[in-house]
């Protein structure tokens, strides 16, 4: 599933072309995707209107038109956004197709249809986006997201601090991936709960969640099966993976041998030396 630095990476690639470009129409597939298609809403308030700019929160994308309605795209676990010549033939999993006047289209593209399409209609887009959003964690690259916030909300939870990241109520936008790298980053057993994290691991994890954010989005983000950015092009920062999907490999920091577990049915990785638990606290 794409997460923060995907959407990220996707949001920045299309930033040059969109804002300024009119929808002048829309077309759909007849399939569901995880929500059914606003179809309606595509015709009565994104169609013929004007895209001024696009936000992220969390794993969504917020394309704001000029009569204040909001297009929200979730990419589910296999969408991809592309801009094509509007002449390219469709592929089998387009599902939405908005025509820009560049001659250009925008298509979501989704195999497993686990993705969304919302439109919040001018009346209703911001109370409707701060309900949407009033329950999400700070974003991990916003100046909310400190070690005294993770220290306060994770004091008296016994969860695993990565099912803590990977929690969207408390962190917005960090799944699997980049949990299992954070931690590693950190020095952090992942099955060490999250109240007995010190102040000085927090600190270490707000810095270095930063920075491999910031480096997968530099590098594109993660392709590990389909990921494509918005130029059709495939990340590479699953090259520099320190852990993820790196189990009977040797640790890059140590040399021990990478070990792979499961959380909350996730698969984990870690490396049971590098990520030793500190004195007085219990992994398991």
């Amino acid at each position: 599933m794409p997460e923060l630095p995907e959407v990220e990476v996707i949001r920045q690639g299309l930033l040059p072309e969109l804002p300024g470009r009119r929808i002048m129409q829309s077309s759909w597939s007849n399939k569901r995707l995880r929500l059914p298609m606003p179809r309606n809403n595509l015709k009565h308030h994104i169609n013929g209107q004007q895209i001024v700019t696009i936000d992220r929160r969390a794993k969504y994308l917020l394309l704001r038109l000029a009569n204040r309605a909001v297009l929200v795209i979730h990419l589910g676990m296999t969408g991809r956004l592309t801009l094509v010549s509007g002449a390219m033939p469709r592929e089998r999993h387009d599902h939405l197709r908005l025509l820009l006047d560049s001659g250009l289209e925008l298509r979501f593209n989704d195999a497993r249809r686990f993705g969304c399409i919302m439109v919040w209609p001018p009346t209703e887009a911001e109370h409707t986006e701060y309900r949407f959003f009033r329950d999400a964690g700070p974003e991990p690259l916003g100046r909310a997201f400190t070690a005294a916030y993770l220290q306060q909300q994770g004091k008296a939870r016994s969860q695993p601090v990565k099912n803590f990241l990977m929690d969207g109520k408390m962190v917005a936008g960090i799944g699997n991936i980049y949990a299992n790298e954070i931690l590693f980053g950190a020095r952090i057993h992942p099955l060490t709960p999250a109240r007995q994290l010190e102040p000085e691991q927090w600190r270490r994890v707000v810095t270095v969640s930063r920075r491999v954010l910031r480096e997968a989005i530099k590098a594109g983000g993660s392709t590990i099966s389909d990921f494509l950015g918005a130029g059709g092009r495939p990340g590479y920062f699953q090259v520099r993976f320190r852990v993820y999907r790196r189990d009977g490999r040797p640790c890059r920091r140590c040399r021990t041998t990478i070990q792979k577990t499961a959380l909350a049915g996730r698969a984990t990785w870690y490396c049971p030396s590098y990520q030793k638990p500190e004195t007085g606290q219990d992994p398991t």
